[in-house]
Parts: structure tokens; sequence; C-alpha cells
């Protein structure tokens, strides 16, 4: 079982729901996005949500749609990303990491 699945079954089981954070990597620069990725975990967020940025991401409103634009406007790429997560295991293994991209 994966702790996302595990994370995800305790709450679940208790009856409650869980305030999953999203943050566009790279936005507002890829150190930052770090930072506030290790500081959901440290204040608790038991799963984070990371979106990897994407030129077109209108359906998901305007604040996400400039987020993405910043992060591309800083050359933010999906190595990028995957890095920034790497780095994030480095110092937290538990805490779940969901990437969210797009298809159009």
């Amino acid at each position: 079982m994966t702790e996302l699945e595990r994370v995800c079954r305790a709450r679940r089981e208790r009856g409650e729901k869980a305030l999953v954070p999203f943050l566009t990597a790279g936005f507002p620069d890829e150190r930052t996005s770090l930072e506030l990725l290790a500081a959901c975990a440290r204040k608790g967020c038991e799963v984070v949500e990371v979106g990897v940025p994407f030129s077109d991401p209108v359906a998901d409103g305007p604040v996400i749609q400039r987020a993405s634009e910043r992060a591309l406007h800083h050359h933010t790429s999906l190595h990028d990303v995957m890095d920034m997560v790497r780095q994030f295991r480095e110092r937290d293994q538990t805490t779940p990491v969901v990437l969210m991209g797009y298809l159009n």
C-alpha cells in the first residue's frame, strides 16, 4: 500500500475529508515552490498536489493560469518539476506528492 492510499483510507475510515493544497511548480520561482512544498509538509498537510506548468490551463481559472504562465516564463519544465520532487524527497519520504498535468 502506498502512503497516499494509507492516508486516504485512514481519512475515509474516520469519515473525514482531507485538505490537499495545490502548488504550481516553478511559481513564483523554482526555489520558492520547493520551499512552499516543504512548508506544506511541515505544517501537517497529509498530501500535496503539484501542478506541472502548462501553456493553456484555462479550465483551472485565472489564478492557476497566471501561475502557470509565470512558471513557464521562468522556463520551468517537467524535468524541473521532477527535480523539485526529488529534492523534496531527500527531506521528506512520507508526505505524498500528487502531480497534476494536462492533456489537450
